[in-house]
């Protein structure tokens, strides 16, 4: 639609970092207590990927993909061990190999991500699904703190403390992820 035409022209051009025009667009709508597990886009839409986040903000983790471990460390190494939780497997068991290590941002509402080589190829990115995300470690919390989305945990909510910076999401979230599909099939489906 042209609405939709607009906003990724404008990616486009302000970005200047996509191969060709912005050709597939997902749009998704979160709950205050949904996310997306942790995952990779893949290689069809390599090397570059924008999200515009519109509605409640929100925490999205990157963990270094699991095959840039270097060594298990004292969690994992036996069947008694191991982890339902894939993100917290790969969190709180690996030594990473050189300066990989995870980090979070804060996506404030009306706010574009942008991520594009090592980050696109050699990280899993996700949101917890939660209400409320712990923020301390966001690598942009100081640049969001004076926008009142982010408060003190009163310690009331189940592994938070009181000193935990959080955003309490109470509203939906629409997150717009913006790519380019290098190989795209006309007339795949034949009726």
């Amino acid at each position: 639609p042209p609405w939709l035409t607009r906003i990724t022209e404008r990616i486009n051009e302000k970005s200047g970092l996509f191969p060709s025009s912005i050709n597939h667009v997902l749009i998704n709508e979160y709950l205050p207590n949904q996310g997306i597990m942790p995952h990779q886009d893949g290689p069809a839409y390599y090397p570059v990927v924008t999200i515009l986040s519109l509605g409640s903000p929100v925490v999205i983790d990157f963990i270094p993909h699991p095959n840039l471990s270097c060594r298990v460390g004292a969690h994992g190494n036996s069947a008694e061990d191991k982890i339902s939780d894939q993100e917290a497997a790969v969190m709180s068991s690996c030594e990473w190999l050189d300066n990989f290590h995870p980090f979070s941002i804060i996506l404030m509402p009306r706010s574009l991500l942008i991520f594009k080589d090592m980050v696109y190829s050699d990280y899993l990115h996700g949101i917890k699904d939660s209400e409320v995300h712990r923020c301390n470690g966001a690598v942009n919390v100081t640049n969001v703190q004076n926008h009142g989305v982010v408060q003190h945990s009163s310690g009331s909510v189940k592994g938070l403390d009181s000193d935990d910076t959080v955003i309490c999401r109470a509203n939906t979230r629409v997150s717009l992820t913006c790519r380019v599909v290098t190989k795209v099939y006309k007339s795949i489906f034949k009726f």
